[in-house]
Formats: structure tokens, C-alpha cells, sequence
């Protein structure tokens, strides 16, 4: 493939695969709180914190990293504000201490903070505003995580850009392909993306084994492989599971992300390492299956949006088990039909917030990645015409993009309802 082409892939690498500490949506509350004070130039006496729908589901039930147990918008957001540092983005509350968590409480208590639903915003959409009787700082996050958009201070705007998620890289998405990415991953020179790839090796890999080693959340990894034991296809939904266990459940350990997700991040990594583990292939092929995982991830993800009611643990699964039948020398048609074979089997999972059974879904959608692989080694996939199933898979990949971006708007809105108690079932 051309160097375009290339620089295209090694660019998406570097800028999507970075650490993040706990739940990413409570840390970029955290991050928007904690550079809106910085903004303030001093201790704000009340914040104001408003954000959509997507936020708030995948906030209300997970716990804050760092916090001790804490949930909350509120949490996250004061969290930031007493002791967040922002230069360290989705790391933000990194160097948080017990006495920074007793001040959250204190403030918490003292109706310091306000939190709101913002409706008719983009799905990821935060505002935090940090004010005292003289000034106010306003900070302003759209589409990314950590994508400031706009930063006042009073009336006075001090930065600002347009919100759009991908403007910058807008015009490079007709050059993706399955078959761009496979080429891409067999020909890349390592050296170009090694440290991303190991420091998801390693980051993943911690947190997943502190899942299996302690009791967090529902303990969906350690159930798994007590119930169903050691096999590859077992560890491998494990593993994944375990991770997403400590994530949700506040574990402290940062995680390297995929699609703006640790979740997705742990999802598309960890069931490789074990199967690359089990075959004993190469580091170099590893690596390079890492690279399959991650960017058919990305390239789906891509077509869905940041937030949506699809769950993305499917498009990360996706990514695995294209990369699994990778690893087991698969050829290009069997690593679509492995794809095709996943998205038809899990494709309606819905997202109802980041909590605990993150874990257990996970589980179910690595399951689906690995018995679509099996199929497509043995020439078995489901046909052009069978629900969303297209002629190709690059239709099929935009039709579930379509499904997850414009289909399930509305029950977005309903799941949101359902959360928030305003629904007379």
C-alpha cells in the first residue's frame, strides 16, 4: 500500500490508543471540571455541570476512579475541580488522595455543584462551569472525550473550534477497507506503532489480572473460569471480562482505550494476546494481529459514532475475532466472514450505560467473535440478505454503522428514560 495510506493507519494508532483512567465519560466530566477551574484561576463556590443524554447513562452507574466507591456526575466533576490535574487528560484524577475525596463529600453536601441533562446536543456533550461572585469559567467538550471546543472566561471567549468529531481526518476515511487494514498490518514497519501496541499489551493486561485476582463488580471474569476452566476460548472471554470487572468497578489501573473506550480497548486486545498466546506465535505476529483488532475496531466504531445505544463491546469483538482468524493464518475472505458472523449473531445488543455487566456482555460478544471464527474457517457464514447482512463486507460494516447511528436513536431515548424513572411501566 502507499505511504499515504500508511501514515493514514500508523496516525489513527497513535492519536486513539492512550491511556485513560477508570470509565471514560465520568473522567472527561472530570477533565471538563478540572480545566474549567484552571481556567478560573481560582477556587470556584459553585460549578454547574451540563451534559446529554449518552453521558449521563454511561456515568450513572459506574464508579468514579480513585473515588473509593463513589458514583456520580457530581462526584466526577468535584472530584475534578478539588484535585484534578488537566494537563493529564484522560488521567485526570490520577494523583487524587483521601483528603481530595472528604472535600468532594463536604462540597458535594453543600449543594456546590449542579448537574443537568442537556437534550438537543450532540450525544457526547459536556459543559462545566466554574464561577465565583467575580468571574466564571466556562468549558465546552463535543464529539471526543477530551476535544475542547470552546473556553470563556466571563464574556470574553478564550479558544474555540468547531465540533466536529473528525473534521481533521474526514477526508481519509473512502481509503479505509478491511483489505487496506489487513495490507496495512502485514507490511507496517513495527518501530512505527511498537510503543502503542505494547503499552496496550501491558496496561491491559495488569488490569485485567487485578479483575481475576480481586472481587470487583459482578466477577464475571473469575465466574467464567471457574465454571468453564482454562481453554483458550474460555481465557479469552475471561480475560476481557475480568478487565472491564476492575474498570467498572473503580480499579485505579489505567487502561489503553479503542474508539474512545477501555471497555472497547480491553475487548479488542486481550482475547488476542491469549490466543496468540496459545498458538505461540511471534511477538512480530502478535502485534501485528493487534493491528487488525484495533483498526477494524476503529473503522466500524467509525460509522456508529462515539455514543450511541449499540453496544460497542460488538464492534470491539469484531476487531478480535477478525484478528484471531488472523493470527490462524485466515485469508481475507475468511476474516470478513468472521466479521459478518460476529455483527449477525450480536448486532442488536444495546447499550444501557457503563456498570458492572459491561463485563458479562463483553463476555457474550467475544463468544459470538470466536464461534464466527470457527464458522469461517471451515467456509461457513451467514448470506447477503439475512437481516443486515449486505453483498460485501464494506456494506455490511455500513449497514450496522446505520443501524447503531440512525436506528436506534430513538431507543437511545427510551433507555435514557428507563434510567432516569421517567417512564410509567
Amino acid at each position: 500500500m502507499d505511504k499515504k495510506d500508511q501514515q493514514i493507519f500508523i496516525d489513527t494508532l497513535r492519536r486513539e490508543l492512550v491511556p485513560a483512567l477508570g470509565c471514560t465519560e465520568p473522567i472527561a466530566i472530570a477533565y471538563c471540571a478540572a480545566k474549567a477551574r484552571e481556567t478560573l484561576g481560582e477556587m470556584p463556590t459553585h460549578l454547574d455541570i451540563r451534559c446529554s443524554g449518552n453521558i449521563v447513562k454511561n456515568v450513572q452507574g459506574v464508579t468514579v476512579p480513585n473515588s473509593k466507591g463513589l458514583r456520580g456526575i457530581d462526584v466526577a466533576a468535584v472530584l475534578g475541580v478539588v484535585g484534578g490535574d488537566p494537563a493529564r487528560e484522560l488521567e485526570v484524577l490520577e494523583e487524587i488522595t483521601d483528603e481530595h475525596i472528604e472535600k468532594t463529600k463536604e462540597l458535594i453536601a453543600q449543594g456546590f455543584v449542579n448537574c443537568s441533562l442537556q437534550e438537543d446536543v450532540e450525544n457526547l456533550y459536556i459543559v462545566a462551569t466554574a464561577s465565583t461572585p467575580g468571574h466564571r469559567a466556562e468549558v465546552t467538550i463535543v464529539n471526543r472525550h477530551t476535544l475542547i471546543t470552546k473556553i470563556m472566561y466571563d464574556d470574553q471567549v478564550l479558544f474555540e473550534q468547531k465540533p466536529v468529531e473528525k473534521a481533521r481526518y474526514e477526508e481519509d476515511w473512502d481509503r479505509w477497507s478491511i483489505r487496506n487494514i489487513l495490507a496495512f498490518a502485514d507490511e507496517v514497519d513495527l518501530k512505527q506503532v511498537r510503543p502503542v501496541l505494547q503499552s496496550q499489551i501491558e496496561k491491559n493486561s495488569a488490569i485485567s489480572q487485578k479483575g481475576l485476582s480481586e472481587n470487583f463488580g459482578a466477577q464475571v471474569g473469575k465466574t467464567i473460569l471457574e465454571v468453564y476452566g482454562s481453554a483458550v476460548h474460555f481465557r479469552a472471554r475471561a480475560k476481557a471480562a475480568a478487565g472491564s470487572d476492575a474498570r467498572m468497578g473503580g480499579c485505579s489501573l489505567p487502561v489503553v482505550i479503542n474508539s474512545g473506550s477501555g471497555n472497547q480497548g480491553m475487548t479488542v486486545s486481550l482475547p488476542v494476546i491469549e490466543y496468540a498466546r496459545e498458538l505461540c506465535v511471534s511477538e512480530e505476529k502478535l502485534y501485528r494481529a493487534l493491528i487488525v483488532s484495533n483498526l477494524v475496531s476503529i473503522y466500524q466504531k467509525h460509522f456508529i459514532g462515539s455514543l450511541s445505544a449499540f453496544c460497542g463491546a460488538v464492534t470491539a469483538a469484531c476487531g478480535c475475532g477478525a484478528a484471531i482468524t488472523y493470527l490462524c493464518g485466515g485469508s481475507y475472505e475468511q476474516i470478513c466472514m468472521t466479521i459478518v458472523n460476529t455483527v449477525a449473531n450480536v448486532g442488536g445488543m444495546v447499550c444501557d450505560g457503563a456498570k458492572s455487566s459491561c463485563a458479562a456482555k463483553i463476555a457474550s460478544a467475544v463468544d459470538a467473535a470466536i464461534t464466527g471464527h470457527h464458522m469461517s474457517m471451515r467456509g461457513r457464514f451467514f448470506q447477503a440478505g439475512e437481516g443486515f447482512v449486505q453483498k460485501d463486507i464494506e456494506e455490511t460494516i455500513k449497514s450496522l454503522g446505520y443501524i447503531g447511528r440512525v436506528g436506534m436513536k430513538e431507543t437511545d431515548a427510551q433507555i435514557l428514560k428507563i434510567m432516569l424513572g421517567q417512564v410509567d411501566l
